[in-house]
């Protein structure tokens, strides 16, 4: 498949209680165009990395509100879209108004992520976001059903970027990872949200053999409020 047909792939599915960013629009902070805007920069992401020697895929569960549902892209909020198109040398205009919004794990992923030079793209298992039915502004699990088609766009995606390693972002992540990565290589890692940051930060030092990371982790708590 095409990086476009893929795309194209993502925009056509749905889900009850799902938010898909490159076919919804979210009536509270998106800009009128904000699904062609993230589907431009996926699309505009995948086709340079199809054309890199792929390090790694890494993958988290499910796009979040504050996160991938506003950007379009795993493990990234606003704060770090900018910072993420760079990484590609993409040009990419944001799809939501107001003041950036700040994701956890996307912080703690950055902060990691800027110190590794190899070429990785990030994606996830349900690379769409699942909320509650009385709360679009929340995150929930996907479901059997909602993985099972996850999981064949991951297949997919392993398939046309073919990355050295696939590098599973926490439990539900490792699972899936397992039963799509072909002949790449699986790493499983602890999830940075729960506890599990200390954790996340020594894997990937030594997975990447860093020498030093950042003393201290850009999450205040102000950055953090609920939008």
């Amino acid at each position: 498949m095409t990086p476009s047909g893929f795309v194209e792939s993502l925009k056509a599915t749905r889900f009850e209680h799902v938010f898909n960013p490159y076919a919804d629009v979210c009536e509270r902070y998106d800009t009128e165009n904000a699904p062609q805007l993230r589907a431009s920069a996926l699309l505009k992401m995948l086709r340079a990395a199809r054309s890199a020697e792929l390090d790694a895929l890494w993958i988290g569960r499910d796009l979040g509100y504050r996160g991938g549902r506003r950007t379009g892209l795993a493990l990234t909020d606003d704060v770090h879209l900018a910072t993420h198109a760079m990484r590609w040398d993409v040009r990419i205009q944001r799809a939501t108004t107001g003041t950036p919004v700040a994701e956890r794990t996307a912080a703690v992923i950055w902060t990691m992520l800027s110190q590794v030079n190899q070429p990785i793209f990030l994606w996830n298992v349900f690379p769409f976001h699942p909320h509650m039915a009385d709360d679009p502004f929340s995150n929930r699990a996907h479901t059997s059903r909602e993985r099972r088609t996850g999981e064949e766009f991951l297949a997919t995606l392993v398939l046309m970027l073919k990355p050295k390693r696939l590098v599973a972002i926490g439990n539900d992540a490792a699972r899936a990872a397992v039963r799509c990565a072909g002949s790449a290589e699986v790493v499983h890692v602890r999830h940075p949200s729960y506890g599990g940051q200390a954790e996340f930060i020594e894997q990937i030092r030594s997975l990447y053999h860093l020498s030093g990371v950042a003393s201290q982790l850009t999450l205040l708590e102000e950055g953090f409020q609920r939008p």
